[in-house]
Parts: structure tokens; C-alpha cells; sequence
């Protein structure tokens, strides 16, 4: 059974076709990259499989979850899609006001209901994971770009989503800490994790990509 299903998608906005007739499913593991050029709906497709962008045509099975086109999402089919998917955003968008713990720690506690401690003790282990436990206490402004992605991936994780998407995850990144991204998601797709990710960067998408498909 495939983890995501995106079926004949079309998207509109404001009246403008930003996506047109896209296809493509992805496996438990597989780790996908969308590439093309600035425009031509790669973080749109993302956004319409996380259930952000309304569909105009076609649909979406996430892991069991169906969106359908001129159908809005129910308060039940959100939150079942709010388990199965976690965003990781070109700029993070990291709670300012909150450490990097307390950012991971919002998503066990808010969509999975579990108790405080609970929650800060799985953040802890996927900070540890990433590399970045000894941030934990750090607010976002005073996290490098690098740290900043990990706790991002972090947060997005914190529900165990089978699915978890990223849009340009090495633009904020030097070649060192992207060789390291890399490899956290080589690892992350090896544990059954899909990933798919919008990105620019060839090089990028040599070291971890298990399949590329193009968005003209």
C-alpha cells in the first residue's frame, strides 16, 4: 500500500492554474525529490498533499486519509492528517517565544494529548537524534540555520507521521551541514519513513534522493 497517492491534482489561486494534471505516488521508505524551476508548483504540490491548498481537480490518499477536489477538509479528516503528515518549511517558522524543546513538545501535547511529561521526553530523544539536545533550551533567534532545520525536522516528527514533507530543506544550509541532512534522512527513510522534499539542489538530491521527478 502506498504511503501517498496524489492522483490527477490540479490547484488554482485567485483564479490562476499553479498546478496542473500531477501524479505520483511514494512507498514506506522511499525518499522523493520534486525539482523544477521557481514557479512551477513544486511547494504548491506539498502544501495540497498537508491539506493547506484546496484541491480544484483530482485527489490525495495520505496513509488512509482521502482529499478530494470541491470537498473541504472535516475537523476529523484534519486531525487524522495532522498525524500522518509533518511539514518542514523553507523558514522553519519556529515558535519565536518558545525554546527549541517547547517547540517540539507542542504537537505530542496538542494532537496526540499526551501528558507534559511524556511529551518533553520524546522531544528530548529526537533533539538527541538530531544532534541538537544541547539546544534544547535555545530560543529560535539564537540557533544557527543548521540547528534551526534539525529542531524543525524535530517538531515535524514529534507525532510519528509516516509521512514527512520539506520544502528547500539545504536553503539555509553551508555544504557541511548538508552532507549531514543528508544523512539524517537516508536514516529516516531506512526506518520506513517517506519523504518527499521540494528542492533546487542537485547535489543535494545525489546524496539522498531514492527518486526524482521533474515539475515542468
Amino acid at each position: 500500500m502506498s504511503v501517498l497517492i496524489v492522483e490527477s491534482i490540479h490547484v488554482r489561486r485567485g483564479g490562476r492554474l499553479v498546478t496542473r494534471d500531477m501524479t505520483f505516488a511514494a512507498e514506506r521508505g522511499d525518499l522523493v525529490a520534486l525539482m523544477g524551476a521557481s514557479g512551477a508548483g513544486k511547494t504548491t504540490i506539498l502544501r495540497a498533499i498537508a491539506g493547506l491548498e484546496p484541491l480544484s481537480e483530482g485527489h490525495i490518499e495520505v496513509n488512509g486519509v482521502r482529499l478530494d477536489s470541491g470537498a473541504p477538509l472535516t475537523a476529523v479528516q484534519r486531525s487524522a492528517l495532522h498525524r500522518r503528515v509533518g511539514f518542514v518549511f523553507q523558514f522553519h517558522h519556529l515558535f519565536a517565544n518558545m525554546d527549541a524543546l517547547s517547540n517540539v513538545a507542542l504537537a505530542p501535547m496538542h494532537v496526540l494529548k499526551h501528558p507534559r511529561d511524556e511529551a518533553m521526553q520524546r522531544s528530548r530523544e529526537l533533539l538527541g537524534s538530531l544532534g541538537v539536545a544541547d539546544r534544547a533550551s535555545a530560543l529560535p533567534h539564537e540557533l544557527s540555520g543548521g540547528e534551526a532545520q534539525r529542531v524543525a525536522i524535530a517538531r515535524a516528527l514529534a507525532v510519528d507521521p509516516p509521512l514527512l514533507l520539506m520544502d528547500e530543506p539545504t536553503a539555509s544550509l553551508d555544504p557541511a551541514r548538508r552532507g549531514d541532512l543528508a544523512a539524517s534522512l537516508k536514516h529516516l527513510a531506512a526506518d520506513g519513513r517517506t519523504i518527499v522534499m521540494a528542492t533546487h539542489d542537485e547535489e543535494f538530491v545525489r546524496a539522498c534522493a531514492s527518486r526524482v521527478i521533474t515539475v515542468r
